[in-house]
């Protein structure tokens, strides 16, 4: 059966990352409670197609995570033509970082699969010129077999201060399945998701370890959660950073 095909596929890639990437995981949980622990904040931007939701404001997370995300709107009106202009963005990125919470000193989460998604590269090349921790999750496997596109002529595991390597083959689907012409089933956001849950478990354990109990929402839908989170771990959170 293709089912049993696939969560034996599911096995062997977590396998895989537990075999290569507990190392950084530790180094990453352990960067993450060094920034809280000294008052610095912890952000995720996307995470192959919004994984980093499982993890923001939800029953079972903790409150230190918060969400960063920036886009540019252009209000117009006339006809279409045709743009002669560069429409490069790079810069946009440090603008972005500017005008948010990020300071220097904490750490930003992000993601390509490729490694070379431009605005994911000038995301973190700036982030590291301003003082940013900078983790991101990346398919080397991928990455290795493609060209950047960044003016700085790097792609993204050649300019950060972890690479979390979700494992997926390169261009994702993990399987041949016969009469499907494209690879099936993505890899990089289970990989990912376990991946950024482990790294927070060693945060958590490290925070611990310091003496500081980091705030976990409870489920809002739950009774009691919603005040729960409300009272007790907002507020908290407000005065502390955890």
């Amino acid at each position: 059966m293709l089912l049993d095909r696939y969560q034996k596929r599911v096995d062997d890639l977590l396998k895989e990352v537990r075999d290569t990437q507990t190392e950084n995981i530790i180094k990453a949980g352990k960067l993450i409670a060094d920034t809280i622990a000294n008052g610095g904040g912890v952000f995720l931007s996307k995470v192959c197609h919004s994984i980093e939701n499982d993890l923001i404001y939800r029953g079972g997370g903790p409150i230190f995570y918060k969400h960063f995300d920036f886009n540019l709107n252009v209000e117009q009106q006339g006809r279409e033509r045709e743009n002669p202009y560069d429409q490069n963005m790079e810069g946009l990125a440090a603008y972005a970082i500017r005008k948010s919470k990020l300071r220097p000193g904490d750490v930003l989460i992000v993601s390509s699969v490729s490694g070379r998604t431009a605005s994911v590269v000038d995301l973190a090349y700036e982030a590291q010129k301003m003082g940013i921790h900078v983790i991101a999750f990346i398919s080397m496997k991928y990455a290795t077999q493609v060209d950047p596109v960044h003016s700085s002529g790097k792609k993204l595991y050649e300019m950060v201060d972890i690479v979390m390597d979700n494992c997926a083959p390169a261009a994702e689907g993990m399987m041949e399945v016969e009469g499907i012409e494209a690879a099936y089933a993505a890899a990089s956001g289970i990989a990912s998701d376990y991946i950024l849950w482990s790294m927070t478990s060693v945060a958590v354990e490290e925070l611990l370890n310091k003496g500081i109990t980091p705030g976990i929402l409870k489920s809002a839908n739950y009774p009691g959660g919603n005040d729960y989170n409300k009272k007790i771990i907002e507020p908290h959170y407000d005065e502390f950073g955890w």
